[in-house]
């Protein structure tokens, strides 16, 4: 079943605002409505080899999260892997009845994440989906099904990435056991509130509106986070824009940087976090300036910014979940700068429209 969306908006507030805004809410919602399937897939996917991950677009940078979520706080150390769907369905071998699958997919009608799950299913092993409510049949050969929020009205999908994170947090701390790690996903959708009404995000996005070019860096968890935010970037608001790992920009990407850049550091407290302040000093050096993700009383990479934003403490390992935030919203009043339509992916433009229509996905 093809989603249909419904009549773009014309102006603020566009579907994209409102659905940054209801994340609170629907996170919570979400660990409550799930908690007898996230139970009975924990129980499941104790017992497993091997558990894969399969995602594309903001899904992949989902699994990529949960890679970590899953080895650390789950305790399956390398027996997780995060795949991009088409890789993992034309390029590794077949998983076999020791192996859990877990595919996300939000609209569930993306053909290679359907595959991944058909393959799963094939193999013999447990099949997992995280989707969104609504999406599309082909899922529904999974053992278990964890569901995020009505299908979303904008193309650049925000909400059902952090239910999604969510859902995958608490499906670790059920495996896993960690009380501690369950009881800081639960105190996630309060922090997060707080954030939403942190800063005069209209005013950031004026300021750093004529930038070249947008970096957006982390490390560990937060590397899936810096390439999404550049994701919803291309999306909303069509500027060029980079999402890299901390270290990787180091080996080489930092050369292309120009003091007409604007660099982006998500830097909560953690092992990534010495590499982040690495690249601010070159950045600073170079004259780009920094806009920087970082904890409440942090005075390294504060000191090389002009603007930090700051984030609640929380284990590293959790903070993609609130680190996106900013992020979203940074992306969405920059969309409002631009002139751009944020919900549509660019398909209300003639040329554009076409090339959409000409995709197969």
């Amino acid at each position: 079943m093809a989603w249909t969306p419904p009549p773009p908006r014309p102006g603020h507030p566009y579907y994209m605002y409102e659905s940054i805004y209801a994340q609170p809410g629907a996170i919570r919602l979400v660990l409550r409505q799930n908690a007898d399937t996230l139970k009975a897939a924990a129980e499941r996917l104790k017992a497993v080899d091997r558990l894969f991950l399969s995602g594309i677009g903001t899904s992949w940078h989902a699994c990529l999260v949960g890679e970590l979520l899953l080895s650390s706080i789950g305790r399956l150390g390398h027996r997780v892997r995060a795949f991009h769907s088409f890789e993992f369905k034309n390029y590794w071998p077949d998983p076999d009845p020791r192996s859990g699958v877990i595919v996300v997919s939000h609209r569930g009608t993306k053909r290679f994440s359907l595959e991944a799950l058909q393959k799963a299913k094939a193999g013999g092993g447990i099949a997992i989906a995280i989707t969104g409510r609504g999406s599309g049949e082909g899922l529904k050969i999974a053992d278990h099904s964890l569901v995020t929020v009505e299908q979303e009205n904008s193309a650049a999908h925000t909400i059902s990435y952090t239910t999604a994170l969510s859902l995958l947090a608490a499906l670790a701390a059920g495996i896993g056991g960690d009380a501690e790690a369950a009881r800081a996903l639960d105190a996630l959708p309060d922090q997060m509130a707080l954030l939403l009404g942190q800063e005069s995000w209209e005013e950031l996005a004026a300021r750093f509106a004529d930038r070249r070019r947008y970096y957006f860096v982390g490390g560990g968890p937060n590397t899936a986070t810096a390439y999404e935010a550049a994701l919803k970037m291309n999306e909303a608001n069509y500027t060029t824009t980079v999402g890299m790992n901390c270290e990787q920009v180091l080996h080489g990407p930092w050369a292309a940087l120009e003091a007409s850049d604007v660099v982006v550091l998500i830097a909560p407290p953690g092992p990534s976090y010495e590499r982040c302040l690495a690249l601010g000093k070159a950045a600073k050096e170079i004259g780009a300036p920094i806009v920087g993700l970082v904890e409440e009383g942090d005075r390294e990479i504060s000191a090389l910014c002009a603007h930090t934003v700051t984030l609640p403490t929380v284990p590293e390992l959790l903070s993609p979940i609130l680190a996106v935030v900013p992020l979203q919203l940074f992306t969405y009043h920059l969309a409002l700068q631009r002139g751009t339509n944020p919900d549509t992916m660019r398909s209300d433009q003639p040329a554009h429209g076409r090339a959409r229509a000409g995709l197969s996905l």
